[in-house]
């Protein structure tokens, strides 16, 4: 069942307060973004927030688990080169060596040279890796569809609609994972 679409705020949020004090303070500017900006920005650190609690259940910070997924989308044999990793998890090179370290340490990974590259390395799921990503993941889809039911279905497509064409227009075309 779908609860109820939230209502508008009574009060006005931590957001409103913060543009009705930049308005009175500088009335020479436009701080009509702020209204969508800055919920975007509360938005965030809050479904991050509540994401990760899913994450540490499994002993996992955000970018381990993002690791561990990047390596199980990616198919059989369940491996991807450091770089292609980077790239489908959108961190750099030198986080990436420390996620998969401490992977590796907890036996969710292996390293070892590619077949094709001598000098490549190549990462991939253990079984214990691809067994905790698999229950993990199955929670953190069961989190998500909790968190999104705070919308209704109109809602949410609507959302994705508008998240997907600003998204198009500030980040960069990127591989497809």
């Amino acid at each position: 069942m779908t609860p109820n679409p939230p209502e508008a705020p009574r009060t006005p949020d931590r957001v409103a307060r913060i543009q009705a004090a930049w308005a009175r303070e500088r009335p020479d500017l436009d701080v009509t973004p702020l209204a969508v900006i800055g919920r975007l920005h509360r938005v965030g650190a809050l479904l991050t927030d509540r994401l990760c609690v899913v994450y540490r259940r499994y002993g996992l910070s955000e970018g381990e688990f993002d690791v561990l997924a990047a390596l199980r989308r990616a198919g059989e044999p369940y491996e991807r080169a450091p770089g292609e990793l980077a790239a489908h998890t959108m961190v750099t090179t030198g986080a990436m060596t420390k996620r998969i370290d401490r992977l590796e340490r907890d036996g969710l990974v292996t390293r070892r040279r590619s077949a094709t590259d001598g000098r490549g390395r190549v990462v991939a799921l253990t079984e214990a890796g691809r067994a905790l990503i698999d229950r993990a993941f199955t929670d953190h889809m069961r989190n998500e569809r909790t968190l999104l039911d705070a919308l209704t279905p109109d809602q949410a497509a609507q959302m994705e609609t508008l998240l997907t064409a600003w998204l198009a227009h500030l980040e960069p075309p990127h591989p497809a994972p």
